[in-house]
C-alpha cells in the first residue's frame, strides 16, 4: 500500500468487534471496499484475546437490552460459527453457585431473568450440584445449559479472513479529518485512508478515538485489570463454576472457567489498571491516569463503590484473600493451587454522572458510528453486533 488509501468503510480497531463488523460488511454489502486498521502487529491483542473464553448464556443482561438480545443470538451464532469453519468450541453448561443465604433471593431473580431471556435453567439443590461438580458446595445453584467455551483469538482470525477487508497493522491513529464528503484518518506510520464512513471500535481507545474525530462521547473509558491464576489441579472442576454476581456491578466475581485446551482459569478479580493497557500493577501511563483523574465520573464512581473496590483491591494484593473466595466455590483449593495467569484489560465506560455504563454503547455522528461500550459479552455477542454497526454503517453510506 502506498502513501494513501480510498475505501467505502473504515474500521479502527481489530479486535472481535472491528472483525465482525468487517465480515458483516462484506456479507451484507458484497463489493464494499472495506480497510480495518489496528495498531498492534496482529488482531486480537487486547479484551478479545485476553478474556476466559467464555461463550456467555445471556442469563445475566436486562431483559430487551441490547446484551440480551445480542449475547442470546451471539452464542448461538458462535458456536454455528465454529463449527463450519472447524474452530475447537464445547458447549459445556455452567452453574451458577449461591454460597450464603443472602445469595438466594438474587439466584431465583437469575431464573426468573434466564426464563425472560428465553434461556434453558435448571435449579439444583446441594445434592444436585455435587452430581455437576463432585468439588463444589453451596446452599443452591442453577445449571445454565447454553454456556460453552471457545479461543476467541481463533474466532478473530477467521473474522478477518472471511471478511475479505484490507486490514493494515502496526499503525496508531493519530488524526483524523472528517469533511462533508469524506473521513481522512492518518496513523503513526504514515498512513492515509480516506473513507465514506468511519467505525471506531478501539475498545480500550474508543473514547479517544471519538474525540480525535471531533465528538464528544459523554463518557470515559477506565481500565479494570482482571487478574487469572490457572488451577495446577484442574480435575478439580468439570466445567464453569460462577458465583452469584452482585447486580450494582457489571463484574460476574472470582469464578472458575475450564478452557479449549483443558486448563481451568480462575478469576478474575477486577482492580483499576494504572493504564489503558496496563496488565500488571508496574504498568504506569502517566498520561492515562490524568485522563481518568480529569473526568468527574471518575471521582463519583469512586466514592459510590469504594467499600467494592477496597476488596477486589486486596484480593489483588493478598494471594491468601483471593484464595479464601474461591474457597467459597471450591472448599479443596489451597493458595498452592494457584498460579498467576495473563491479566485482561475490561474497557469501562463510565458517564459524567459516575455511572458504570450496564449495556452496549453505540453511538451515530456525522459520517461515523462510535462503539463506546463493549465488554463482556461482547465477545459472545459479536456476531449480531457487527451486523448491527455494520447495518448502521451501511445506512450512512446509503445517505451520503
Amino acid at each position: 500500500m502506498g502513501g494513501g488509501v480510498d475505501c467505502d468503510v473504515l474500521v479502527i480497531g481489530g479486535g472481535i468487534v472491528g472483525l465482525s463488523t468487517a465480515h458483516a460488511l462484506s456479507r451484507l454489502a458484497p463489493g464494499t471496499r472495506v480497510v480495518v486498521l489496528e495498531k498492534e502487529s496482529g488482531p486480537a491483542r487486547h479484551q478479545t484475546g485476553r478474556n476466559s473464553g467464555v461463550i456467555h448464556s445471556g442469563i445475566y443482561y436486562r431483559p430487551g437490552s441490547l446484551k440480551a438480545r445480542f449475547a442470546v443470538s451471539g452464542a448461538a451464532e458462535m458456536v454455528k460459527f465454529c463449527a463450519e469453519h472447524g474452530i475447537p468450541h464445547e458447549v459445556t453448561g455452567k452453574l451458577i453457585v449461591a454460597t450464603e443465604r443472602e445469595e438466594l433471593p438474587r439466584l431465583h431473580a437469575l431464573v426468573q431473568r434466564g426464563r425472560e431471556n428465553g434461556i434453558p435453567v435448571r435449579e439444583l439443590g446441594p445434592a444436585q450440584i455435587t452430581e455437576y461438580e463432585p468439588e463444589v458446595q453451596g446452599l443452591a445453584a442453577i445449571h445454565v445449559g447454553s454456556t460453552g467455551i471457545v479461543d476467541y483469538g481463533r474466532v478473530s482470525a477467521q473474522l478477518a479472513e472471511s471478511s475479505g477487508a484490507e486490514i493494515v497493522y502496526g499503525g496508531a491513529v493519530d488524526l483524523i479529518s472528517r469533511r462533508a464528503s469524506a473521513v481522512a484518518v492518518r496513523t503513526t506510520s504514515g498512513l492515509v485512508v480516506r473513507a465514506r464512513v468511519l467505525v471506531n471500535c478501539a475498545g480500550l481507545q474508543c473514547d479517544r478515538i471519538a474525540r480525535l474525530a471531533g465528538d464528544d462521547p459523554g463518557m470515559r473509558i477506565i481500565p479494570f485489570r482482571g487478574e487469572y491464576y490457572d488451577l495446577a489441579r484442574p480435575d478439580l472442576v468439570r466445567g464453569l463454576v460462577y458465583p452469584v454476581p452482585d447486580p450494582a456491578f457489571p463484574f460476574l466475581g472470582v469464578h472458575l472457567t475450564r478452557g479449549i485446551g483443558g486448563g481451568v482459569h480462575v478469576g478474575p478479580n477486577a482492580v483499576p489498571a494504572l493504564a489503558r493497557e496496563g496488565y500488571a500493577w508496574s504498568t504506569v501511563r502517566p498520561a492515562d491516569i490524568a485522563d481518568e483523574l480529569a473526568w468527574p465520573g471518575s471521582w463519583r464512581m469512586a466514592a459510590r463503590h469504594w467499600r467494592y473496590g477496597t476488596g477486589e483491591i486486596h484480593r489483588s494484593l493478598s494471594k491468601q484473600a483471593f484464595t479464601r473466595a474461591v474457597r467459597r466455590l471450591l472448599p479443596a483449593v489451597t493458595a498452592s493451587d494457584l498460579r498467576p495467569a495473563e491479566a485482561g484489560v475490561r474497557a469501562q465506560a463510565v458517564l459524567r454522572d459516575g455511572t458504570l455504563v450496564d449495556d452496549f454503547l453505540i453511538r451515530d455522528a456525522p459520517r461515523t458510528v462510535h462503539v463506546l461500550n463493549a465488554p463482556s459479552p461482547a465477545a459472545t455477542a459479536s456476531l449480531p453486533i457487527g451486523r448491527e454497526i455494520a447495518t448502521r454503517a451501511l445506512r450512512t453510506l446509503g445517505s451520503s
